[in-house]
């Protein structure tokens, strides 16, 4: 019974049992509904946050697209000044700025630039709404199978809002407000109006934007006028404007515009013989811009802040700059300046216009403009303002100087060559720059009178008054020194620098003419005749020689203590030219002299510079005024015509009578002290800062009417203490 009893109560639980696989399905099947509803909810989600992304997406573009300017004012948008530099003869030399040509309608865009662009750049372009759901999607799908990166989707409309509104940062919340701003621009605007601002505003390589502007660049030609593989080469510079620009790299132009003529192809708009152009025959506009004349806009467009009324439309600066001796002077520099120095070139024309002006032998390496801004020790090319002192003040060329020891205070300069000659001219003195003679000068007519004299000549950097000045110890500018002797060549008359000459607008409207300056006379002409005689020997015979050019030159050489600064400064033919060279940390250079290198490279250019001009003596004949030529008693007295009386506020008064017969125009010196004849016998007192040199001799007795005396003979005789002058006639001189 039991085992009975105990097998049928197993047998029984075993048919009450529910098989295996039962429960199981069940699971499932219940599970699955789950699931399901899960994915629902998701989806859901998802649903509901695309929906609210679109709605405040919608949101966005309208409110952005009530904020977007008006078509017009997009239209006139740039984002900065545009400037041309054009040099004498037209050439443009420099062109700064986003440059813009003429601004095309959509009606006057050639069809076939539409068509390259859109192959190229947004083949569905009138098929989506600003951003191209299709491209994106298929540039996610690349992505994600770990193809390649996700790869730039921007289409033309995207590219607009870009280069109007953004800027270029690959980040997310640029890229959704790119896609924004598109979609309101495509809400706002046309197809044809979106793409004639495209074309007209993106960059296209080597400064140009917009169609006119590139084509003008590249092929010398407005855009109207675009051939096939024209509009294929400027289609194809978009993507990467520095790389494929042809005036950067021509190869690579023609290469991608190939690319862009075979995608015009396949979308149908070029026929197979068109899309076969050989680009690579296209002649491209030779580039004339060139670093050689970066020194001279660098210096030339700060000016502009003072010549012009603030304007912010394209400019074309038209200046005085000659490209061709702007090269030559580049190419001299390059030749003539000693290894690891640099150097520096201004040439003046005879009104002062700048020719050339060089600031450094690279640009690229180094654009410190050592021309216009470097301040040098001018060594003896300094001399010029001490010898014109000293012909202002009575000296001539052929008066006779000596070469000895000198001391000044406790200074005692040498010479370069360590002796002394002893006497000899004036002229020889500075021919071969004594040192000795030089300093007797200074001290004579008076430091602070050589400084005066520097000053007059247009020297703006500060200026030492100690004995040691005449020698060039006062730094000064090139460009400076190169005025100085520029006013020599123009026989004494005042020469400014200018690079400017008239400013124009886009539309052909001047803006700025420069006008003619009022002569100043800055010394009397028998000064700036004595001082070219001096020049003009120091290349002939003097130091200067290595600067000889085949036809009259006149110039100094200067060189500082060490060889630290070379120079040379000089004219012929109305141009005047100068040179510096050293090393911008003022080590020594050398063999580095004025007479060597700076004299050589002065030769080389000038040549060049006056190869086209009349060869033209100078005016070295001194002919000195009536007042010099007077007996000595008379001449340290100076110019009578130069006395006279002024008020308090400087002007000229009438003398009137003086009592006695006094005449208060001849009689007042300095001061209002009376200016008193020297006793009879005695050489005339000369006047402060009146060097003493050799009577120039009396004039005959018949050359001019006698004057009559100052002052009457008691009145002299009382002031000085004379006894009075024996009766009879005077003895005959000896």
């Amino acid at each position: 019974m039991a085992r009975g009893n105990g097998t049928s109560t197993t047998g029984a639980a075993r048919r009450r049992m529910p098989s295996r696989g039962a429960p199981a399905r069940s699971a499932r099947g219940a599970a699955a509904p789950r699931r399901t509803g899960r994915l629902r909810r998701v989806f859901g989600w998802l649903a509901l946050l695309a929906g609210i992304a679109a709605l405040f997406t919608g949101a966005a573009v309208v409110f952005a697209m009530r904020e977007l300017p008006s078509f017009g004012e997009l239209r006139n948008a740039q984002p900065g000044q545009t400037i041309v530099v054009r040099a004498r003869d037209g050439t443009a030399v420099v062109e700064l700025g986003p440059s813009y040509g003429e601004w095309l309608s959509s009606d006057e865009i050639p069809e076939v630039m539409k068509h390259a662009m859109i192959a190229v750049e947004d083949r569905r372009f009138h098929y989506h709404f600003g951003v191209d759901p299709i491209g994106l999607a298929r540039a996610v799908y690349v992505w994600a199978t770990g193809e390649r990166r996700l790869g730039a989707t921007s289409t033309i409309t995207q590219q607009l809002a870009r280069n109007i509104f953004l800027n270029s940062n690959r980040s997310i919340d640029r890229k959704m407000r790119e896609a924004v701003l598109a979609m309101a621009l495509e809400a706002k605007f046309s197809k044809e109006e979106i793409l004639e601002l495209y074309l007209n505003k993106v960059y296209f390589g080597g400064g140009a934007w917009g169609i006119d502007s590139a084509s003008r660049r590249f092929f010398s030609h407005p855009a109207t006028d675009l051939s096939t593989g024209e509009a294929a080469i400027i289609a194809g510079l978009v993507k990467a404007p520095s790389r494929y620009a042809p005036s950067a790299d021509v190869e690579a132009a023609v290469d991608r515009a190939r690319i862009v003529l075979r995608l015009m192809r396949e979308q149908g708009y070029i026929s197979p013989s068109e899309a076969s152009v050989d680009v690579s025959s296209i002649r491209l506009k030779r580039d004339t811009s060139s670093n050689a004349a970066r020194y001279f806009s660098d210096w030339v467009l700060p000016q502009l802040d003072v010549l012009l009324p603030e304007t912010f439309e394209p400019i074309e600066v038209w200046t005085t700059l000659d490209a061709n001796l702007q090269n030559v002077a580049t190419r001299t520099l390059r030749d003539n300046v000693p290894a690891g120095a640099q150097g520096a070139l201004v040439a003046l024309d005879r009104d002062g216009a700048v020719l050339a002006l060089v600031g450094g032998t690279d640009y690229v390496a180094t654009n410190y403009n050592r021309a216009t801004q470097a301040v040098r020790q001018p060594g003896s090319a300094w001399k010029l303002f001490v010898y014109l002192a000293a012909l202002e003040a009575g000296y001539t060329p052929e008066d006779r100087v000596v070469d000895a020891p000198v001391t000044i205070g406790e200074w005692t300069p040498r010479n370069a060559n360590g002796r002394n000659v002893g006497e000899m001219s004036l002229r020889s003195a500075f021919a071969f720059s004594t040192n000795t003679v030089a300093a007797q000068l200074g001290n004579e007519v008076g430091f602070n009178t050589v400084a005066a004299m520097a000053r007059r000549f247009g020297i703006t950097t500060p200026i030492s008054t100690t004995p040691a000045m005449v020698l060039g110890t006062s730094e000064t500018r090139l460009i400076d020194m190169t005025q100085a002797f520029a006013a020599i060549s123009a026989g004494g008359q005042a020469v400014q620098p200018y690079g400017v000459v008239r400013v124009t607008t886009a539309s052909g409207d001047t803006i700025y003419r420069r006008e003619s300056r009022r002569v100043t006379q800055l010394v009397p002409d028998y000064v700036a005749a004595g001082i070219t005689d001096l020049l003009q020997t120091t290349v002939n015979t003097g130091t200067g020689r290595a600067a000889q050019i085949g036809r009259p030159v006149a110039g100094k050489t200067g060189t500082t203590n060490s060889n630290r600064d070379g120079w040379f400064l000089g004219f012929s033919s109305g141009i005047t030219t100068g040179i510096w060279m050293g090393r911008d940390d003022a080590r020594p250079v050398a063999g580095l002299q004025g007479g060597t290198a700076p004299a050589r490279a002065f030769s080389q250019f000038m040549r060049v510079a006056v190869a086209d001009r009349p060869v033209e003596p100078f005016m070295t004949q001194v002919q000195l005024p009536e007042w010099q030529l007077e007996p000595d008693a008379e001449y340290g007295f100076g110019n009578p015509d130069e006395y006279y009386l002024v008020d308090e506020e400087g002007n000229p008064l009438d003398p009137g009578p003086r009592p006695g017969g006094a005449d208060p125009g001849r009689d007042a010196g300095p001061e209002g002290e009376i200016a008193l004849p020297p006793a009879p016998g005695q050489p005339a007192a000369p006047s402060p800062g009146t060097p003493r040199r050799p009577p120039p001799g009396p004039a005959p007795n018949d050359a001019r009417p006698a004057i009559p005396p100052a002052a009457s003979e008691e009145f002299l005789r009382q002031a000085t203490g004379r006894q009075p002058a024996p009766e009879g006639p005077p003895a005959p001189p000896r």
